[in-house]
This record gives C-alpha cells, structure tokens and sequence, in this order.
C-alpha cells in the first residue's frame, strides 16, 4: 500500500508543476460534485409526488393543507406554488414579477458551482496537453544534449513521462464533465417542474 502510494507521487512528480496543478482540480472538481450531489438530494429533486398532491389540494380548495405539504418538502417548485398562493392579491404584472424573481432565486442556488466544475472539464484536458508539450520539448532537449550518443532509452523516458499529464487531464476531465451534465439536467428538470407548477397553480386559482 506504502510503495503503490509512493509510486503515484513519484508519478504525479515526473509530470511536474501541471500535474499538481490538475491534481488540484480534480480535489477541487470531485468536492463540487459531492456538494452538489448532497444539495440535490436534500433540495427533494426527486419528490415530484408531493406537488402532484399539493396542487390537487388546492384544486380541491384545501389550501392550508396544500401548503403544509409544500412548507415540508424542500423542492425550487414549492416555493414556486407558495409565492403564487401569497401574491392572489397582487396585480397580474406584480405576481408575475414576484414569481420570476423567486425562480430566479431557486434556480441560482442550483445552478452554483456547476460554472467551475463546467471550466474544469473543458480546461484540464488542455492543461494535459500543455503539460506533454512541455515535456516533449525537455525530452528532446535532452536528445540534442546528448549528441551522436542517442540512448532510445531516454527519448521512451521522456516521451512516456510527458504524456502523463495528458492521460491525467482526460481522467480529471471526463468525470467532471460526465457530472456537470447529470447535474445539468437536475437543474433544467427543476426548472420545468417549477414552470409547470406555477402555470397549473395560476390556471386553478383562475378558475375559482
């Protein structure tokens, strides 16, 4: 375990600054995926059924138990059904106004961090490239300073160590990315669940 742990730092070394500099990246990038990953879960994304029941309870004029449903689940959508219960009172242009401004609101907290984690997965990959680039030219450096004397051996050292940072920037990158999409699409789900709910809402609370 000590020597697999010794040869991974020895590893991240001969990759040199770039390497620490994408290792830094995907600490920073797999952190932005656990949070996010525990922001959602707690925020109810998946517990569209409570809406369901809470908008049939205001079709059926029970709005205190509606909101005593919405008021316990955490979902951008409930918030949404909540502003337009409160703003019945309001002109057409004012409730509209409040009810933008608190989606705005919800969707900003969803949408946090996911603009860093989108940066990393585009700028890793070429930061590898960078990196091998880099090392490239120092292994054909070393080539030129050896003269007639060529040692193969020392062109396949260099050359393996500068690709490192190019297979190191696609494992940072294609996580990264692979998570920001899936994140994506909770957030572009949220944002039509939250539509939905203030259409219907308004559309019941007409009718009455």
């Amino acid at each position: 375990m000590e020597e697999n742990s010794i040869d991974l730092l020895a590893l991240i070394l001969k990759g040199g600054p770039v390497m620490i500099l994408l290792l830094v990246l995907s600490v920073i990038s797999l952190a932005i995926i656990i949070i996010k990953t525990i922001q959602f879960y707690k925020s109810d994304l998946h517990n569209v059924k409570k809406l369901d029941e809470a908008i049939n309870l205001i079709e059926n004029n029970k709005i205190p138990n509606a909101k005593k449903i919405l008021n316990s689940i955490y979902h951008p959508a409930s918030k949404i059904i909540l502003v337009t219960l409160d703003s019945q009172k309001l002109s057409d242009t004012d409730k509209e106004n409040k009810i933008s401004i608190e989606g705005e609101k919800e969707l900003r907290n969803l949408e946090f961090l996911l603009k860093p984690l989108e940066v990393i997965s585009n700028i890793a990959p070429l930061l590898g490239l960078l990196g091998t680039v880099i090392g490239m030219i120092t292994a054909f450096s070393k080539l030129e300073e050896s003269g007639s004397k060529v040692d193969p051996a020392i062109l396949a050292g260099g050359i393996w160590e500068a690709l490192l940072t190019t297979a190191f920037g696609l494992v940072v990158a294609i996580p990264a990315l692979a998570a920001f999409y899936w994140l994506d699409g909770k957030v572009d789900n949220a944002r039509e669940d939250m539509r939905h709910a203030a259409i219907k809402t308004n559309i019941i609370l007409k009718s009455k």
